[in-house]
């Protein structure tokens, strides 16, 4: 396997195995900015406990892109949330890049990216806050289905292997990390707004009626709009709800 040929606002920790690429991101932004400075990228080529939103377990045997990124924005904590939109964007052109003309590739709400109606990867996002409330730094995490794709999950996945797509996981990191500078300097120049506006010309659900699984209760409604912060909002029969964090479900995919 040939190594990856990144830009240079990135600084590359090449790992066999590790328990989670977002723990040990974790662990480095933890030493200080010394140690594990913007851009520091932690990849591994197996984990053997990754880690995906909510706690769920992502199985993650070797064929797969396992990557996180140690990013130290100058942020409120509350903005930290933009670089999943961010990454979901880089990975949809990744697919576009890589894949043939044909394949059908939509952004879901709030941190997946489909293929063929069929999850190929996802986004995890963990923040640490700093005594005045801005992002002493965030780890944006990325697992993408290149070789391989598990079968027991509740809503259904793929991988870009099944889908006829023949890159490896070294040129999908490649693309990936050209794809995230060009969206993240977008939004350093022209804040949330555009990046907004193409993940909705990008995504999944909207104007269509769709069920939300939240912690405590599950919500029918319409998918409206995400709102400024980017905060999914729900139509329902009792009026609109702002959604924050949950698991958005399809009638075609229940």
């Amino acid at each position: 396997m040939r190594q990856p040929d990144l830009p240079s606002a990135y600084h590359l920790v090449s790992l066999e195995t590790v328990d989670s690429t977002n723990a040990e991101a974790r662990r480095l932004a933890a030493l200080g900015e010394d140690k594990a400075p913007d851009g520091t990228l932690i990849w591994a080529k197996e984990q053997t406990d990754g880690r995906g939103r909510r706690g769920r377990k992502w199985s993650s045997p070797p064929g797969n892109l396992y990557c996180s990124l140690v990013l130290r924005p100058d942020v409120a904590v509350a903005k930290a949330a933009e670089f999943g939109f961010i990454a979901a964007l880089a990975v949809f052109d990744v697919l576009g890049t890589l894949g043939e003309a044909g394949h059908k590739v939509q952004c879901k709400w709030p941190n997946d990216v489909l293929l063929n109606d069929k999850k190929v990867a996802g986004i995890l996002l963990e923040t640490e806050t700093d005594a005045d409330g801005h992002a002493d730094w965030v780890i944006l995490g990325l697992g993408l289905n290149v070789g391989i794709f598990p079968g027991d999950t509740d809503f259904p996945a793929t991988s870009l292997r099944a889908e006829g797509v023949g890159a490896t996981e070294v040129d999908c990191l490649d693309s990936f990390c050209r794809q995230f500078l060009k969206w993240t300097n977008a939004w350093l120049e022209e804040g949330f707004a555009p990046i907004r506006k193409n993940w909705l010309w990008r995504c999944i659900g909207q104007g269509e009626e769709i069920e939300v699984r939240l912690d405590k209760e599950t919500l029918t409604g319409v998918f409206t709009d995400l709102d400024e912060d980017g905060a999914l909002l729900l139509k329902t029969e009792d009026g609109e709800r702002r959604i924050t964090a949950g698991d958005v479900f399809f009638a075609s995919t229940d």
